[in-house]
């Protein structure tokens, strides 16, 4: 049965190649653009984009070019040749800035970016740029309906940023290089100042220089101790509510604990 079903879908697939080789053929134009709108409309992008490509040249500067360009560009779209793509939306615009379509595709444009942003660990430079573009489509559009999306894609994309940006500061700590660390939680704090997790990024920070404090050398510790009861009282001012204070607390008492011992010990050492 298995082997039968197999057979048929492709003899099936044979019998739409020879089908469409057929309309490749043709020689009349009006039948090649009716035949490439209903590919456009059964969603076989494939055939449909060969089509209208090949009669670009036929239909350019008539008006039924406008529909068809629109088409040829989502045509690439659905294909996920999305650099391509991007490059047709915002030829579009260009070639018919009045059109109905213009303020669709100004938004593919910006899409076509969201589609390309990686996975975190990957570089986010089309993260970035969706940002960029997503507002930017806001600000040029003000009344539009795709703003509610836009907006809601911006946050995704801050939020993919974010995440970028946790997993380095992360990864400093893991490794044991705390100076670094602290840095980096210090300008994940900063450069996404609304975040609902920068108390945890602010400990993350007094956790840092405290390790840091404790494996620098004798003549290095106090000063460093001193960092983190600096944070802690930061930290204190910026999230009095916070769940995490107890646990910044302990970090801050054994900080100031271990300055005593130190000067302590350079009071032994002094008498």
């Amino acid at each position: 049965m298995r082997i039968i079903a197999a057979l048929i879908i492709i003899s099936f697939t044979f019998a739409g190649c020879s089908g469409f080789s057929k309309v490749q053929k043709s020689k009349d134009y009006e039948y090649k653009l009716k035949m490439a709108d209903q590919y456009y409309e059964k969603k076989k992008y494939n055939f449909a984009q060969q089509l209208y490509e090949e009669l670009f040249p036929i239909y350019k500067g008539t008006d039924r070019f406008e529909e068809l360009y629109y088409k040829y560009a989502f045509c690439t779209y659905y294909l996920s040749d999305y650099l391509s793509a991007e490059n047709l939306f915002k030829s579009f615009v260009e070639v018919f800035p009045n059109s109905k379509h213009s303020e669709e595709m100004d938004y593919m444009r910006a899409y076509t970016y969201f589609k390309q942003s990686p996975k975190v660990e990957l570089d986010q430079t089309n993260t970035t740029k969706t940002m960029g573009f997503m507002q930017t489509f806001i600000n040029t559009h003000p009344g539009s309906a795709r703003n509610k999306e836009a907006s809601e894609i911006i946050d995704k994309c801050r939020i993919k940023m974010e995440m970028k940006e946790l997993k380095s500061a992360e990864l400093y700590f893991n490794l044991g290089q705390y100076k670094a660390s602290a840095i980096s939680y210090a300008n994940l704090m900063n450069n996404f100042p609304d975040s609902d997790k920068s108390d945890q990024y602010k400990l993350q920070i007094i956790k840092s220089y405290f390790e840091y404090a404790t494996l620098s050398i004798e003549d290095k510790k106090e000063e460093r101790f001193e960092q983190v009861i600096t944070e802690y009282h930061d930290f204190i001012d910026r999230f009095p509510e916070s769940k995490l204070l107890k646990e910044a607390e302990r970090y801050f008492t054994s900080s100031q604990t271990n300055i005593k011992n130190l000067k302590n010990e350079q009071i032994k050492k002094a008498a």
